[in-house]
């Protein structure tokens, strides 16, 4: 119904999961996601945002692409923005200036309770869930990440010291926002809730752990105990080196930390000592040293090399971001040809 509220008109997730059929793809995830493991490692990529034009070209569309190399796992976008973009961009003009965090204190936020806003969401869940019985994660926004798309990242970091209780305003109230906004995707049938808040540098956090610990902690602590409190599972996209605050990622409760990216540092055998039993990577498939470069056989030793290592459990093998629209079809297909290969030996 146009206009339906959630408060009205939620769907009950069992929809989704008593059919009674045996959904292989989705228990091998949760197996895997659980440290167990499991017949095979899952695997999944980020393809479609630069290549979907190649893929559709090569295989008649992104579905077809997911469904020759039988992906494991759905990422699922949609659902309504924190803001509204023209409201963001009439108040940024009417300023004349960077839109600061006092400007943003009495802007009001999208009703994420708006059930005609999660058409896609829904479709999405139908499609990877109900008739490919694959695990299905949602994309949902952080708090740092999201609000650089209105200051401006260099701006943001300058915010988070310059004008922390405008900041700590203005996180409160996306927490209620973000939270409503899972619950609601929860309630359509989403495995795991998939919060995107990118805090890492090639070396470290682009700013200081105790401005993490004091300024990001607290918001992400709300919306992870109101999903974990749901039975959902949680996971964290963060690209860049994160090592300084992952016992506070254990802390707040992700069972998935993507990419987890080798190359800002980030050893595996750090991993495997002190954190496998914490949570799960998504990763391994780098696509910024290893995919996209035309180097087959760097390519090829890295996905055997990281596929063996994790052959036990551990790993949702992923793309560390999305690839790169200078990956060719070719070699896009050559790396999935022997993935798909390889998992299964």
């Amino acid at each position: 119904m146009a206009g339906a509220d959630f408060r009205t008109t939620k769907k009950a997730s069992s929809l989704y999961s008593k059919k009674g059929t045996k959904v292989l793809s989705r228990e091998r995830v949760i197996q895997t996601i659980n440290h167990q493991k499991p017949d095979r490692t899952p695997i999944y990529g980020w393809v479609s945002a630069n290549l979907s034009e190649q893929i559709n070209e090569s295989f008649g569309s992104v579905a077809a692409f997911e469904d020759k190399y039988e992906f494991d796992l759905a990422h699922l976008f949609g659902g309504p923005p924190t803001f509204d973009p023209d409201t963001i961009a009439q108040r940024s003009s009417n300023l004349g200036r960077p839109i600061e965090p006092s400007d943003m204190r009495d802007v009001a936020m999208t009703d994420p309770n708006i059930a005609s806003d999660y058409g896609s969401v829904t479709d999405a869940v139908r499609h990877h869930k109900e008739q490919r019985a694959r695990f299905v994660y949602m994309q949902t926004p952080g708090f740092f990440e999201a609000m650089n798309g209105i200051f401006g990242i260099e701006n943001h970091l300058a915010y988070l010291l310059l004008y922390p209780d405008d900041i700590h305003a203005l996180y409160a109230r996306q927490a209620q926002w973000n939270i409503d906004f899972a619950m609601n995707c929860i309630d359509l049938g989403v495995d795991m809730i998939h919060i995107s808040d990118d805090w890492g540098a090639q070396s470290g956090l682009m700013f200081s752990p105790k401005v993490w610990w004091e300024m990001i902690y607290p918001y992400h602590k709300q919306v992870a105990d109101a999903v974990k409190s749901r039975g959902c599972y949680l996971s964290l996209h963060s690209d860049g080196n994160v090592m300084s605050v992952l016992d506070g990622i254990v802390q707040l409760g992700f069972d998935v930390v993507h990419p987890y990216q080798e190359s800002a540092g980030m050893d595996y055998s750090i991993y495997r000592r002190n954190y496998m039993d914490k949570f799960t990577i998504m990763g391994g498939l780098d696509v910024q040293t290893t995919i996209g470069f035309d180097n087959y056989d760097h390519l090829k030793s890295e996905i055997k090399r990281v596929l063996e290592m994790f052959k036990d459990g551990g790993l949702l093998y992923c793309t560390t971001h999305f690839v790169q629209d200078h990956c060719t079809i070719e070699e896009l297909t050559a790396a999935y040809d022997l993935i798909y290969s390889t998992v299964r030996k």
